[in-house]
């Protein structure tokens, strides 16, 4: 099966919790041990960030996604686009 790429833009609640930052990060560094996470970094606002995952299906990349602990915390809202990415170098 062919990874796609998928976005995941996280947008902060105003409930957001310092804890679920937290938690996200170690959620990233599982990703990044299994190969699936290709990007990351928050934006420069401080209004949340964004992640760029590979995945089979734009099913398996929600679930992945679902999982992030700023998802289940309701820390932040999750949208996820599947990105067919141009790299010019």
């Amino acid at each position: 099966m062919t990874d796609h790429l998928y976005l995941i833009l996280a947008i902060r609640k105003p409930a957001f919790q310092a804890s679920a930052g937290e938690a996200h990060k170690t959620f990233l560094d599982d990703l990044i041990a299994k190969g699936a996470l290709d990007t990351t970094g928050p934006f420069t606002d401080g209004t949340g960030g964004a992640y760029l995952l590979r995945a089979g299906s734009l099913e398996e990349a929600t679930r992945i996604a679902h999982d992030d602990p700023l998802h289940t915390s309701g820390s932040s809202t999750l949208t996820i686009h599947e990105w067919r990415v141009r790299r010019f170098s």
